[in-house]
């Protein structure tokens, strides 16, 4: 069965879903068709809480890798499947935990803060993870004397720096390669081709910075210019009354935003921004996920543990965002 017969296919999702007491979770970037049939829709912190919290015996993530990983670290009694577990990450590649443990040898004392687009082995060495929804909060937890290592996105990582104030956060040089894909060129054009239009950007963008500097000195609309994760973009397109706002961020995104706003237009900063691993999970693969009970999460116990309390610790800071 594949996308083209949408209604038996959605339906076949349900019923199987019912038959396997699953609840089907789906991040923002997936294809609009995964969005529609989950059961639920958010950003890796909204996801992470709903996992955490679940009465279903089987959890199905429609993401990447981690977003699974994470799943099961907060529900290791659960079965926890994602429809291919090829769905990686370039950003989570981006470190490994002897990298991590030979980076905390350099800094001793220092808090570790993993952004949650990291392996659980990663988790496993971190004091508390975070997402873009509450990297803030979580790094203002920490006591103000007490120096941070952040990791592994760079443009998250200086964005915390700025909305904190806090000279004391060692950066990893990490990025997302569609997020630092978004430029700062990318961005001027489009809003010098629409001048009235308001900006939305993800902290993981490579425009991040430059949005923040070039809002400063006046060459973008400085109280239309948001730097918001994927929960706040949705927040703030409920009430938007614009006629376009500017998304940098991956394209899934504008799916939902357009959901909740039919009256604005939204429109990406750079329509390639689309992430391959997001887009490795298709309808026929939920269904084999579905009806195989593949490809499930497993963990070594001995990190689990250990990486469970840094994704705890996160889930219990900050509000709820995110989910429907």
């Amino acid at each position: 069965m594949t996308v083209g017969t949408a209604i038996s296919w959605q339906d076949e999702v349900r019923r199987l879903a019912r038959e396997r007491d699953a609840v089907v979770l789906a991040h923002n970037y997936q294809e609009p068709a995964i969005q529609d049939v989950a059961d639920h829709v958010g950003d890796s912190l909204a996801l992470s809480r709903i996992a955490a919290s679940t009465d279903a015996s089987t959890i199905v993530f429609c993401g990447v890798h981690f977003m699974a990983e994470t799943a099961k670290l907060l529900s290791p009694d659960k079965a926890v499947l994602i429809p291919t577990a090829r769905a990686g990450c370039s950003l989570a590649d981006t470190i490994t935990a002897d990298q991590l443990r030979a980076w905390k040898a350099e800094h001793p004392g220092a808090a570790v803060v993993a952004y949650v687009n990291t392996s659980a082995a990663v988790k496993a060495e971190a004091d508390v993870c975070c997402t873009s929804s509450n990297a803030v909060e979580v790094v203002n937890s920490i006591p103000a004397d007490q120096p941070i290592l952040f990791l592994p996105d760079q443009f998250l990582g200086n964005h915390v720096r700025r909305q904190t104030g806090r000279d004391n956060i060692e950066v990893w040089m990490g990025e997302c390669h569609v997020h630092a894909g978004i430029s700062a060129a990318d961005l001027r054009a489009q809003v010098a081709a629409d001048p009235a239009a308001e900006v939305l950007v993800h902290p993981e963008c490579g425009c991040a910075s430059s949005a923040v500097w070039l809002a400063g000195v006046g060459d973008l609309p400085a109280d239309r210019t948001h730097i918001l994760s994927t929960a706040g973009m949705l927040d703030a397109a409920r009430d938007m009354t614009a006629k376009t706002a500017l998304v940098a961020t991956e394209i899934g995104m504008l799916h939902q935003l357009r959901k909740v706003n039919q009256q604005t237009t939204f429109v990406p900063v750079n329509p390639k921004a689309s992430c391959r691993f997001m887009k490795m999970i298709t309808p026929d693969l939920l269904l084999r996920c579905l009806r195989e009970g593949r490809d499930e999460i497993q963990l070594p116990p001995d990190v689990v543990e250990r990486a469970r309390q840094s994704v705890e610790r996160m889930v219990a800071i900050g509000k709820p965002a995110g989910a429907r």
